[in-house]
């Protein structure tokens, strides 16, 4: 009886949230380990669909570097990274597209359909919804052209909106395209900053294999502002991958959403824990209006 109790009293202690966040939007960036561990993502797939079920509408984004670094690796085709984005060639990118519409996509919404969710797979591509431009990055103050690597101009809610506000998951492969018609591979923690930028999104939440933003000590940073990231960005405390990661959640926060968190896909239904809990895991980048 007792374990009976204690069960209750945690879907008493999620009431709230719930309450809260009924008919907002959420966007997941599904990537990492939670993406490899079977269970780990039987668990994350449970969570997402359990949200739709109780009124929250979650939107995933999800990326796929290992599925495509194993592709290219099959073929001969070496990866090559600048400032944390996959140099993408001619090659590159039709591998990138491969993968990540026709494999990793339509498994994830496999997935979800059989935890009882009705999910749809779509690309940037489909009504050419993520409108994007070559990318180029700096490195040592020389702008550097790393292919066909996509710079979000333009993300058409219209699609989302249909698909989420109805009975649908919608999951996000992030391709884009341009004017012409080419096919550009972007960074899925781009993506989903901009989709919940577009949106409107109440939250964005990065799944990833770290515990969060950590400081110069190695502790990790619970809250933070705009201020806060940049600072830890100037003085090379954030590096690496993480720079796309958080600059996507700067982008969403200066355009609108309320919250951004970076939490540890490994831990056993974090997006639960992060969304139905006073505390939360991992670090939440806050805008003006938490």
């Amino acid at each position: 009886m007792e374990t009976l109790i204690k069960k209750a009293g945690i879907l008493i202690e999620a009431l709230p949230y719930i309450q809260k966040f009924a008919g907002k939007t959420v966007v997941i960036k599904y990537g990492g380990n939670a993406m490899i561990n079977e269970t780990l993502k039987n668990q994350v797939m449970e969570d997402i669909t359990l949200l739709k079920f109780i009124g929250i509408n979650p939107i995933v984004v999800h990326g796929g570097g290992p599925d495509i670094s194993k592709e290219l690796n099959d073929k001969g085709i070496k990866s090559k990274f600048v400032n944390g984005l996959r140099v993408t060639d001619d090659a590159t990118v039709k591998v990138a597209q491969q993968v990540l519409i026709g494999k990793t996509n339509k498994e994830i919404v496999s997935l979800l359909n059989t935890k009882g969710g009705r999910a749809i797979g779509i690309s940037g591509i489909d009504g050419s919804f993520i409108e994007c431009e070559k990318q180029k990055t700096i490195v040592d103050g020389e702008e550097v052209d790393i292919g066909y690597v996509g710079k979000i101009k333009h993300v058409k809610r219209c699609i989302l909106d249909l698909l989420s506000n109805d009975q649908w998951i919608p999951v996000v492969a992030p391709i884009g395209t341009d004017e012409e018609g080419r096919s550009y591979n972007v960074n899925a923690d781009t993506v989903a900053g901009a989709v919940a930028a577009a949106v409107q999104a109440e939250k964005l939440i990065l799944l990833t294999d770290v515990e969060g933003i950590k400081d110069e000590n190695g502790e990790i940073v619970y809250e933070a502002d705009e201020h806060h990231i940049n600072k830890m960005i100037e003085d090379g405390t954030i590096n690496g991958g993480m720079i796309p990661k958080v600059k996507g959640c700067l982008d969403a926060i200066a355009n609108g959403v309320t919250g951004v968190h970076i939490i540890d896909g490994r831990i056993p239904h974090c997006l639960l824990l992060e969304i139905f809990t006073k505390t939360g895991i991992g670090t939440l980048i806050k805008s003006d209006k938490y």
